[in-house]
């Protein structure tokens, strides 16, 4: 079944919304880091026995700066096959245009996002999570790039060598 160009274009667009729309939600009151410890910790003392309530924090929080790196480089990825359906190139697998529009968009989001959080009495906004976030995009980019271009272009000059 051949797909068309528009629905291409919307199914890429809807899958980038509703990854926003994830990280909206996480970033309200809710998934604060003391909602989620609530349920976390009884959880993994249920699961592994007591657990030393210091050693708990420490790798809750770096859980948490984990899901920053994931979320917001599914997000890169996600801005990134929007825009290459949006405008796209005829042979193309990677282009510097949408790397850099998904780059942008997505550090765009991380900012928008610490700076709600800054109003939310629970949350700390922190331009330190907004760097976190924006590493995180350009990682994906990178590894974007080599699985698209990189490694494949490399192989083929190898064989022809």
């Amino acid at each position: 079944m051949l797909i068309r160009p528009r629905q291409k274009v919307w199914k890429a667009w809807l899958a980038a919304g509703l990854w926003l729309l994830l990280i909206a939600i996480e970033s309200t009151d809710v998934l604060s880091a003391s909602h989620t410890s609530r349920f976390l910790y009884p959880l993994l003392k249920y699961l592994f026995g007591p657990i030393d309530l210091m050693k708990f924090y420490y790798w809750h929080g770096l859980a948490r700066k984990a899901g920053h790196v994931v979320g917001y480089g599914i997000l890169s990825v996600l801005l990134f096959r929007a825009w290459q359906a949006t405008l796209p190139l005829p042979g193309t697998r990677w282009a510097w245009r949408w790397a850099q529009v998904a780059l942008f968009m997505t550090v765009l989001v991380a900012s928008l996002d610490e700076f709600h959080q800054s109003f939310i009495p629970s949350r700390t906004g922190t331009w330190h999570d907004v760097v976190l976030d924006g590493t995180a995009a350009v990682g994906a980019q990178i590894l974007l790039y080599l699985l698209l271009r990189g490694w494949r272009s490399h192989a083929a000059q190898e064989v022809l060598l």
